[in-house]
C-alpha cells in the first residue's frame, strides 16, 4: 500500500509511469480518462485518484518519421524518460502513442520496468469481450500501419485486420487528418476543425465496405476525433480507453503488473 504521512490513498498498490506529448493531446485525453474512469468506480476526491508521474516528452522525433527513417530513432528519448520514470519510482510504463511501439523491441530490453503494450491489450480486450467478431478494421500511422504493429498482434489472435493500403489517397488524406499544418488534428489540438472528420467518416465508410466489424483508432489523435462523429455500424475500438482502464487495475492492484516480456516476433 503506498501512504503518504501513513495514510492510505485509496489502497494503491502500483505507481503509473506515463510518456505523454506525442502529440500534444495525447497525455491530456489519457489522464482525463483516468480520472472519468476511476470515479465511475467509486473514487470522490483527490485522494483516491492514483499518483501517476508523468513526462511531456515534446522533443522526440516524429514517431512516423522516425520509423521510416526519415528522422532519427526515437529509441535514445523512450529510454531516457523510461530510465527517469523508473529513478522516480514508477512500477510500469505507458506510453500515450501508437506509433512508439514500433521501437518496443530495442527500449523494453533496456529498462527494469515493464512497458504496456497497446496492441496486445487492445487485442486482448477484443478477444475477451468479441469473441465472435474477426474482421478488425484499422485507422492509424503510416509508421504504425508498416511497422504492422496492429496487424501482427491481430494475426497472431486469429483475427482479421484491414487497414487503407500505404500510399493509397484514403491514407494519405488520414495522415492529413493527424498531421496537416493548418486543419490537422496535431495542429488544432483540442478543437477539432472539419476536414478531419470528413476524413474519417469517409475512411469509416470504406472500412464498413470491406466487411469490417469493429473499428481500432490506431492513433491518439484519432481517438480523440472518433468521439465526435456519429454512431455507424461498427464497433469503435479506443485504445487510449483500454489502457487507461488497465492502469487503474494495475495502480490498485485488481490485476499484476505483467513481467518483462521478451522481445515480440
Amino acid at each position: 500500500m503506498i501512504s503518504m504521512n501513513n495514510q492510505p490513498i485509496f489502497q494503491q498498490q502500483a505507481i503509473p509511469g506515463i510518456i505523454g506529448g506525442l502529440g500534444p493531446l495525447a497525455h491530456i485525453e489519457f489522464e482525463r480518462l483516468l480520472l472519468a474512469l476511476n470515479s465511475t468506480r467509486g473514487a470522490c476526491g483527490d485522494r483516491q485518484h492514483p499518483i501517476w508521474f508523468l513526462i511531456n516528452a515534446t522533443d522526440l522525433p516524429d514517431r512516423t518519421q522516425s520509423l521510416l527513417g526519415n528522422q532519427p530513432s526515437c529509441v535514445p528519448w523512450l529510454v531516457k524518460y523510461g530510465k527517469i520514470l523508473e529513478v522516480a519510482g514508477a512500477d510500469f510504463l505507458v506510453i500515450t502513442c501508437n506509433t512508439s511501439h514500433g521501437f518496443y523491441n530495442l527500449v523494453q530490453p533496456q529498462l527494469n520496468i515493464p512497458w504496456i503494450h497497446i496492441m496486445q491489450e487492445t487485442v486482448r480486450f477484443i478477444k475477451l469481450h468479441y469473441p465472435g467478431l474477426n474482421r478488425v478494421g484499422i485507422l492509424a500511422t503510416d509508421g504504425t500501419l508498416q511497422a504492422h504493429l496492429y496487424q501482427d498482434s491481430l494475426t497472431a489472435a486469429g483475427l482479421t485486420a484491414i487497414a487503407p493500403a500505404l500510399n493509397s489517397e484514403l491514407q494519405q488524406d488520414i495522415m492529413n487528418a493527424i498531421y496537416h499544418p493548418i486543419w490537422g488534428i496535431k495542429a488544432t489540438g483540442v478543437q477539432i476543425l472539419p476536414p478531419p472528420i470528413h476524413i474519417l467518416k469517409t475512411a469509416i465508410k470504406w472500412l464498413e465496405s470491406q466487411g469490417a466489424e469493429l473499428l481500432i483508432a490506431g492513433c491518439t489523435e484519432i481517438s480523440v476525433a472518433l468521439k465526435l462523429l456519429d454512431k455507424t455500424s461498427l464497433i469503435a475500438i479506443d485504445p487510449l480507453e483500454i489502457m487507461a482502464n488497465l492502469t487503474l487495475d494495475l495502480a490498485f492492484g485488481y490485476e499484476n503488473i505483467p513481467e518483462i516480456s521478451s522481445p515480440l516476433k
